[in-house]
């Protein structure tokens, strides 16, 4: 295992501890933009999911994973990325301004919504955000000049120095696009947590009390990482209305909520990392569960795709699996293995083991 000895601060906050870090994600960077010419346009579109949910995920990532507070009503903030997006665009708005107005929209309305909810915590947070995804849909009918009433809207042809993307028209120019906006939200994402304002994030994720200690105003910083993290969401919602070409007051359920919220738990809570690999998870799990419902179709005369709630089921299976063996998700995984190469033969099982935790109120005991 290597050790690095730090001799200055700045190195602590750097974003790659050393070279050989830099290689790696420089490497997966290009196999990234080999991919298209690697891959069919079916898997191109795949990829393209797996970035625009990843971009989602890194939004809730912020306020659960980071600032330690729940929230089961992100799908509203994508309906309102996606609906303000389309609806500018529609109007003549060119992709970027239209992109970068409807994330500072959503995230002033997650401002002003995160005063009043922000006031509550745990269960009855939770409670008030998945207020948010149901009252979403209501508003989605009634504001029918923006999002298309029940009929809903449909996406604009995105136009960018005088070549036209579209999902299905040209897979590999759209790709390339959720590709760069997702190393741009990454890049922000790594540098807020470097800086001050991030780690106030963290210090109230820790202990509130503490960093209120340390002089953190936690109501502020609490409806800053709120905005934040609706502003990020807002990007992934309009990113998901081009790559479905319409939407509507259905497209964005309490069910989308809840997806991105296990999406981050699955993928590893309070890491990067974990946006993604469950990224990965809400994409792939669907296609792997339909291949395995063809193979025990083949081998028993029976299709398993065709029972009601099957998907739901296998990924709320995942979940309790996960959260039983391994809660740290599957970045957890990914740290025991790369641990278990970097130390062998001095590994030792119980490194990782998980001290006891108790109530609060045993703790007063």
């Amino acid at each position: 295992m290597k050790a690095q000895f730090k001799h200055s601060y700045d190195q602590d906050i750097n974003i790659f501890d050393d070279k050989r870090q830099l290689i790696k994600y420089g490497v997966l960077l290009l196999l990234l933009l080999m991919a298209p010419w690697l891959l069919s346009n079916y898997y191109i579109s795949e990829l393209s999911a797996i970035l625009i949910w990843s971009i989602s995920g890194l939004g809730l990532m912020l306020l659960t994973g980071h600032t330690g507070q729940v929230s089961l009503g992100h799908a509203a903030f994508m309906a309102i990325g996606a609906f303000s997006h389309m609806a500018l665009m529609a109007r003549g708005w060119n992709f970027f301004p239209a992109l970068i107005a409807c994330a500072l929209i959503t995230g002033v309305i997650g401002a002003i919504i995160a005063r009043p909810i922000l006031r509550t915590s745990g269960i009855y947070l939770a409670i008030a955000t998945l207020a948010l995804s149901i009252i979403v849909e209501d508003i989605a009918i009634v504001a029918e000049p923006i999002t298309g009433g029940i009929s809903g809207t449909f996406a604009s042809p995105i136009n960018l120095f005088g070549y036209t993307i579209d999902r299905y028209i040209t897979p590999k120019a759209f790709y390339y696009l959720c590709l760069v906006l997702v190393v741009l939200v990454t890049l922000g994402y790594i540098n807020l947590l470097r800086s001050g304002t991030g780690r106030s994030f963290l210090a109230i994720r820790d202990s509130e009390v503490s960093a209120r200690a340390l002089g953190v105003n936690v109501p502020q910083a609490k409806t800053l990482a709120f905005s934040i993290s609706c502003a990020i969401t807002a990007i992934g919602g309009a990113m998901y209305g081009h790559f479905v070409q319409a939407v509507n007051y259905e497209s964005f359920t309490v069910i989308i909520s809840i997806t991105i919220l296990l999406q981050i738990v699955i993928g590893g809570l309070g890491s990067i990392h974990g946006a993604f690999f469950g990224a990965i998870v809400v994409v792939l799990l669907p296609q792997v569960i339909a291949i395995l419902g063809d193979v025990i179709g083949q081998s028993t005369g029976s299709n398993i795709t065709s029972i009601p709630g099957i998907d739901t089921a296998l990924f709320a299976l995942v979940i309790v699996i996960m959260i039983i063996y391994e809660p740290r998700g599957i970045y957890g995984i990914w740290i025991k293995i790369r641990t278990w190469f970097q130390m062998f033969p001095l590994y030792r099982k119980g490194l990782f083991r998980r001290s006891k935790t108790y109530l609060k109120t045993e703790r007063m005991r």
